[in-house]
């Protein structure tokens, strides 16, 4: 159960055998103002215990973002009836046991047992960071100390651009500042979702340990960044998703395509033909021009704004037709080749072609064949008059008609000198 003020100043007086109001010599003054207590003999500052010497009393460091709340808990795990005190950087008591001395009121009681002192400290401010000290007495007395880290998130996020039209093929420079942050922020860049590297960035350290945050990236645009936003994201653990959004308008020339819109399928003699010629450019084409390549239009054709309409095909309409489209920027054109089909005479047009050129090169190859049977045949009808001549060679010197067959039968004569008699 808390004390009432008297009482507890009556207890402070007789544990630090010090009057109300006096002030350790060479210490500094309140965080906020003015203090009403006491400080510590100077045998206690002279011989505490350290947090690494004893573990009886506990206590953790504190982080927390500018603004909100901050709580310090001094624990004492066993107990033994022994006085908490609670001081600022300062050394200076902000809550002995339940009574708080210094008159600032964000310091609040959040509970007070034997083993336990829980103060909570509200709207935090870069001010109140530092170390603060848990003390217990005992014999010899305790010392323990928690720092509160004080955390400002980046305020200001703001993108520079230089304009916010360009023309495709052109490099955009983008800044993006966060200002006054602790500690410094991390800057990343996106392109819709997809994370852009490259970027350069530059610290700048400013009052109170804080940072300034700077960071640049150039980037070719393409028709396809029109109206995707450039983000600005911060990382930081004062914040979560902290970003800024930068939309950029890019010009391009347009892009064209001629489409068949009917017949689908041949494009016969006498039959009609439409043709749609679409652009889409930035800024948008104001009309698009038909034209025949290398030829006029035909009379009879027709123009309705991006349609280019054949009444009644014939032969004389083949070739190419050419769409062209421009704006501020540029222009481009896409070509339809246009062949007639003449169903009358069974042409299938390209496919006719196809067949005849195949058809040549059936009959060249029977040719080339023809040609070498031809040769072949002389080559073997040569060699076998040949053979017949070596045959008969030795009949032409024979004195008679007897002779000459013998002779020409191989050689008779010679077979006779190589008979054998046998007795």
């Amino acid at each position: 159960m808390a004390s009432q003020p008297g009482a507890a100043l009556l207890f402070l007086l007789l544990v630090s055998g010090l009057r109300v109001g006096s002030l350790q010599p060479g210490r500094s003054s309140s965080l906020q103002g003015s203090s009403e207590n006491s400080a510590l003999p100077d045998s206690f500052y002279e011989h505490p215990e350290s947090s690494g010497e004893r573990l009886n009393l506990e206590t953790e460091n504190v982080t927390v973002v500018e603004g909100e709340v901050a709580t310090i808990s001094c624990r004492v795990k066993n107990n033994d009836d022994s006085v908490i005190q609670l001081l600022n950087p300062n050394r200076q008591t902000i809550y002995f046991r339940d009574f708080r001395p210094l008159k600032d009121a964000r310091f609040q009681l959040v509970n007070f047992s034997s083993s336990e002192l829980r103060v909570s400290l509200t709207n935090v401010s870069i001010h109140d960071e530092g170390r603060y000290f848990c003390q217990l007495y005992t014999d010899p007395p305790q010392e323990a100390y928690t720092t509160i880290t004080v955390l400002i998130p980046p305020n200001n996020l703001v993108i520079d651009v230089q304009k916010d039209t360009y023309v495709e093929g052109e490099e955009v420079e983008m800044n993006c500042t966060a200002m006054a942050s602790k500690p410094a922020a991390v800057i990343r860049w996106y392109k819709g979702t997809q994370e852009l590297e490259g970027s350069k960035t530059e610290v700048e350290a400013v009052d109170n340990k804080m940072f300034r945050v700077r960071s640049q990236i150039s980037v070719t645009v393409l028709r396809e960044d029109d109206d995707v936003p450039f983000v600005c994201l911060v990382d930081h653990p004062a914040v979560k998703d902290l970003e800024t959004k930068q939309y950029i308008e890019v010009q391009y020339k347009p892009m064209v395509m001629v489409s068949v819109t009917y017949p689908q399928g041949l494009t016969r003699e006498g039959e009609p033909l439409e043709l749609t010629c679409k652009a889409v450019g930035k800024p948008r084409p104001e009309r698009v021009l038909w034209q025949r390549v290398d030829d006029d239009l035909p009379e009879h054709v027709t123009i309705d704004e991006d349609k280019l309409i054949f009444n009644s095909l014939n032969k004389t309409d083949n070739g190419t037709y050419r769409c062209e489209a421009s704006n501020s920027v540029g222009s481009s054109s896409a070509d339809y080749t246009l062949y007639v089909y003449d169903t009358r005479a069974g042409e299938e047009g390209p496919l006719a072609v196809d067949h005849a050129v195949i058809g040549g090169v059936v009959a060249v190859v029977v040719f080339a064949m023809l040609c070498l049977l031809i040769i072949l045949g002389r080559y073997f009808a040569r060699h076998k008059g040949t053979y017949f001549t070596h045959e008969a060679k030795g009949a032409d010197d024979a004195a008679d008609a007897d002779t000459a067959i013998i002779n020409a039968e191989g050689g008779q004569n010679s077979c006779e000198e190589k008979k054998e008699y046998f007795i």
